[in-house]
């Protein structure tokens, strides 16, 4: 079998972490030889952070260098942009169609970029967008985005359903559980 590699952007507070640890444990409890790494950058207020994830029969290094993304899963649009190189040649996107403006539009230095989906798409790439925030929503917690968004990455993989569940259920916490895994099911029926 060949390396699946999956990029994880977003910004600080968005789950990306969360997510990592869950796909990491999917595929380590599906038999995979697993390599996760963290980069935090600015997390803690509001910065880019991602993380990338490989599995497969034997990896050797979590690094996913430019132009070899299987998968990114961006929790944010700009994000998405902004590491969009990183994607293959056939490589899939998956985007919440979510926007969180950062520090210099806060301040009132710069304009969030529009219509970044179609610039994405304009690209020919194989863009999938959702509004995950709202999945979360419906599902009883903003804060479950992260998980809707894995429902979606979830059936663009080979790993069953049921791991996936038993991931989220082994790395949530408990009193979080009912609302990630209703999240998930929302993503992964999309």
């Amino acid at each position: 079998m060949s390396t699946t590699s999956i990029m994880i952007v977003g910004v600080g507070g968005q789950g990306t972490l969360l997510t990592s640890r869950i796909l990491g444990r999917v595929a380590q409890d599906s038999g995979y030889d697993v390599k996760v790494s963290e980069v935090h950058g600015m997390s803690q207020r509001g910065g880019s952070v991602v993380t990338y994830v490989k599995y497969g029969e034997s990896v050797f290094s979590p690094i996913i260098d430019k132009g070899c993304a299987d998968i990114i899963l961006a929790f944010e649009e700009l994000e998405a942009y902004r590491y969009l190189e990183y994607l293959k040649p056939g490589g899939k996107m998956i985007c919440n169609t979510q926007n969180i403006n950062p520090m210099p539009v806060i301040l009132g230095m710069g304009t969030y970029p529009q219509n970044i989906s179609d610039k994405i798409k304009e690209k020919g790439i194989d863009f999938f967008g959702l509004n995950a925030l709202r999945l979360a929503q419906e599902a009883g917690n903003a804060k479950a985005a992260n998980v809707a968004l894995i429902g979606v990455l979830a059936k663009n993989t080979a790993i069953p359903k049921s791991e996936w569940l038993d991931a989220i259920n082994a790395t949530v916490p408990s009193k979080l559980l009912d609302v990630n895994i209703r999240a998930f099911e929302a993503g992964y029926g999309i």
